[in-house]
């Protein structure tokens, strides 16, 4: 039985291959705290489907490289356009701010 996971695409820069963050939440054995863990997947995605901040479901699959184990099945949640880019602004302006205050010391 392969597993199927979701996850977030967290980098969409190479070709044929997708970064997904699969997130998950646990109750800790000892402490009972809730923990959050977070597993990075390379993905091979032979059609460049997935974007940036896509929600995809991914299948275990056999090795396609020294690092890719995974195969995109089908993106769940397109990750809306305005959304990227304002996230790629506020990086931007959060390195400006950075720049000018690292400047006036």
């Amino acid at each position: 039985m392969k597993r199927v996971l979701r996850g977030t695409v967290t980098s969409d820069r190479r070709d044929k291959t997708l970064r997904v963050d699969i997130e998950r939440r646990f109750r800790h054995r000892k402490y009972g705290k809730i923990v959050r863990s977070r597993m990075g997947c390379q993905v091979h995605d032979p059609e460049n489907t997935g974007r940036m901040g896509d929600l995809v479901e991914i299948i275990e699959s056999p090795p396609v490289s020294k690092t890719k184990r995974w195969q995109l099945v089908k993106v769940v949640q397109a990750a809306s356009d305005a959304a990227v880019a304002a996230g790629e602004v506020d990086a931007a302006a959060a390195r400006e701010s950075e720049q000018e205050s690292s400047g006036h010391d």
